[in-house]
């Protein structure tokens, strides 16, 4: 079984296409972080989405920056380029897609309220984030200082 999950950003806006046949292709590119300090280095993993999941409103969310978590069936393919160097390209073919979060701090969003997530297939959106000025907890007693047992066993 080739199930690859992972976390991270939309290096790009994403671009959809369509087949001869009338197929839609949604693709983009995520770029994975891993490591820290001076190990620190990013992944770039290319990914598409065919058919009703590249379809509708989530490609209007798959903008640069934007905060996805994808899993899918991973492939590396090696390939030679224009000038006859040998390349390696790590691509997803993507299963499902969520959107976690908002673009970046430097790319003008306040965050990720209302994303719809396209999980499971993607074809239909499972929930959306509470509006801002919305919030389930507003009206929730205040417990003041409540103490805290710290003789608890575990």
């Amino acid at each position: 079984m080739n199930v690859y999950t992972f976390t991270g950003r939309l290096a790009r806006d994403c671009e959809t296409r369509f087949t001869q046949s009338g197929m839609a292709i949604c693709s983009f590119s995520v770029a994975v972080d891993y490591g820290f300090g001076d190990n620190k280095g990013t992944n770039w993993i290319r990914c598409s989405l065919f058919g009703k999941r590249a379809e509708g409103k989530l490609p209007q969310y798959l903008v640069k920056g934007t905060q996805v978590a994808v899993s899918g069936e991973l492939r590396v393919r090696e390939y030679t380029d224009n000038d006859g160097n040998k390349r390696t390209s790590v691509e997803c073919n993507a299963d499902s897609l969520d959107l976690i979060g908002g673009r970046s701090e430097g790319s003008g969003s306040s965050g990720g309220g209302g994303f719809p997530t396209h999980g499971g297939g993607g074809n239909a959106p499972r929930g959306n984030a509470p509006a801002k000025g919305n919030d389930p907890f507003a009206s929730a007693p205040d417990f003041g200082s409540v103490p805290v047992d710290d003789d608890i066993p575990f």
